[in-house]
C-alpha cells in the first residue's frame, strides 16, 4: 500500500491506494505505510530547527529521577515498615522503569528529529503525565501508613538471659531504652525523608512530562508553519522559472 500527499489552499488531500492481496484490514494497512512512510521516519530539518536542544535536558532530568525511584523507592520496599499492599505492586520499580523511558525517548527525539518520533513522544510523555500523579499519591499513602510496629523498646528485650543471666539495673534500662527511642525516631525521620524526596523528584517528573509534551506540540505546530512558508516561497521561483523556460 502507498499513501500519497496533496496540499492545495489549505487542504491537505491523502490517496490510499490498498494492496488486495494482503489479509489485513484497510486501517491497518494505513497505519502500516504512515510508520514505513520516509515523510513520517526521515529525518525532518524543519523539526530539527524548531525543537532545539531542550529535549536532552528534559531526557537527561528524567532518566536521573528514573533512577533515583529505582534506588531510593527500592530502599523504602526493603523497609519493614512498608504496608503489604504497597509491596504487592512494586510501585517503585515499574515506576522508575517507566521514566527511564520517558526520558530515552526525548533524548531519541533530539538525536532522530523525525514526524514520527516527536508524535511517539507526545504520546509518552501524556501518559507520563498520568504516572507522576500517581507515583505522588503513592508515595503520600506510604507516609500516611509508615508505622514503627516492628521497633520494640520494651524493657523485656534490654537484655538476654542467656548471655547475660543477670538483669540490667533500672539506670541501665532506662538508657537502653532511651537509646533505642533515640534510634526509632531516626530511622522514622529516615523514612519520612525519603518518601519526601521521593514525592519532589515526582514533583520535578510532572513538571518535566508536561514541558515535554507542550515543547512537542510547540514543534509539530512550528515545523509545520515553517514548511507551509517555505513551499508558498518557493512557488514564486517555480512560476518564474517556468514562464522562462517557456517563452
Amino acid at each position: 500500500m502507498s499513501v500519497t500527499m496533496a496540499r492545495n489552499d489549505g487542504v491537505t488531500v491523502f490517496t490510499v491506494q490498498s494492496d488486495p492481496q494482503s489479509r489485513w484490514p484497510p486501517v491497518c494497512q494505513i497505519l502500516k505505510s504512515l510508520c514505513y512512510s520516509p515523510l513520517c521516519c526521515s529525518v525532518s530539518p524543519y523539526v530539527r530547527k524548531t525543537q532545539g536542544k531542550s529535549y536532552s535536558v528534559l531526557g537527561a532530568m528524567q532518566i536521573m529521577i528514573g533512577l533515583l525511584n529505582l534506588g531510593l523507592g527500592g530502599t523504602l520496599r526493603a523497609s519493614p515498615d512498608t504496608d503489604w499492599q504497597l509491596n504487592d505492586s512494586e510501585f517503585p520499580y515499574w515506576l522508575g522503569a517507566l521514566f527511564i523511558t520517558f526520558g530515552v525517548m526525548c533524548v531519541l527525539s533530539e538525536k532522530f528529529p523525525s514526524l514520527c518520533l516527536v508524535i511517539l513522544n507526545v504520546i509518552l510523555n501524556l501518559a507520563g503525565v498520568g504516572f507522576a500523579i500517581a507515583a505522588i499519591v503513592l508515595y503520600s499513602i506510604y507516609i500516611s501508613r509508615l508505622r514503627m510496629s516492628w521497633w520494640n523498646c520494651s524493657n523485656s528485650r534490654s537484655y538476654n538471659d542467656f548471655y547475660n543471666p543477670t538483669p540490667p539495673s533500672q539506670s541501665d534500662n532506662q538508657y537502653f531504652r532511651q537509646m533505642c527511642l533515640e534510634g526509632e525516631l531516626l530511622s522514622h525521620v529516615l523514612l519520612i525523608g525519603l518518601n519526601v524526596v521521593l514525592i519532589v523528584l515526582s514533583i520535578m517528573e510532572l513538571c518535566a512530562v508536561i514541558s515535554a509534551v507542550v515543547l512537542g506540540i510547540k514543534t509539530l505546530r512550528n515545523s509545520a508553519q515553517e514548511e507551509n512558508t517555505n513551499v508558498e516561497n518557493t512557488k514564486p521561483l517555480l512560476e518564474e522559472v517556468t514562464s522562462h523556460s517557456t517563452a
